[in-house]
């Protein structure tokens, strides 16, 4: 588990540049004016980068499952406040293809546009590399809030618990 704001955000950071690597890559795919390829290739792209994105923050179910008791309820609970539908999650097809078509309107006109020449597989590029950014951002920031919620959880458990009475003023007297 990440143990401190800065290793936090060089994971969120070190992640990000992930995505724009498979966005790029999703581009590439979705140019090709072959329908279904880039569908093909957005699944596989993102079975690849959503485990590398848990495991970075810590967040891989055999991570998770090798943590302490406490620490495994924080987690869960920051995964369910959160409402995460990858993270602590084993990634699989099904899941990705699920979350794939929530994102149907941009699917589909990635796909319709590719039948307009030249232009279209410009189009279904940029809706591919935009649409790959947005998911891979939207769960680097989800693990991001997880990591920070249970970091937070954790440290107010280090703090010590001030139990010593504050002293009783007596009232002023009158002169």
């Amino acid at each position: 588990m990440i143990e401190t704001v800065a290793e936090l955000e060089n994971a969120k950071k070190a992640c990000q540049k992930k995505v724009n690597r498979s966005s790029s890559l999703s581009a590439g795919a979705a140019i090709i004016p072959i329908p279904g390829v880039d569908i093909g290739s957005d699944v596989a792209i993102l079975l690849r980068l959503i485990p590398q994105i848990n495991e970075r923050f810590g967040l891989t179910p055999e991570q998770i499952d090798d943590l302490d008791t406490q620490s495994k309820v924080m987690v869960m609970t920051a995964i369910s406040n959160v409402g995460s539908k990858m993270a602590g999650k084993y990634i699989t097809r099904k899941l990705i293809i699920n979350l794939l078509q929530k994102m149907g309107f941009k699917i589909a006109a990635k796909g319709t546009s590719k039948f307009v020449p030249v232009i279209g597989s410009a189009v279904a590029g940029t809706i591919s590399y935009t649409a790959m950014k947005y998911m891979g951002n939207k769960h680097i920031e989800e693990c991001y809030q997880i990591a920070l919620e249970t970091l937070e959880q954790k440290q107010a458990l280090r703090e010590p618990i001030d139990i010593t009475p504050e002293p009783i003023e007596a009232p002023d007297e009158p002169r």
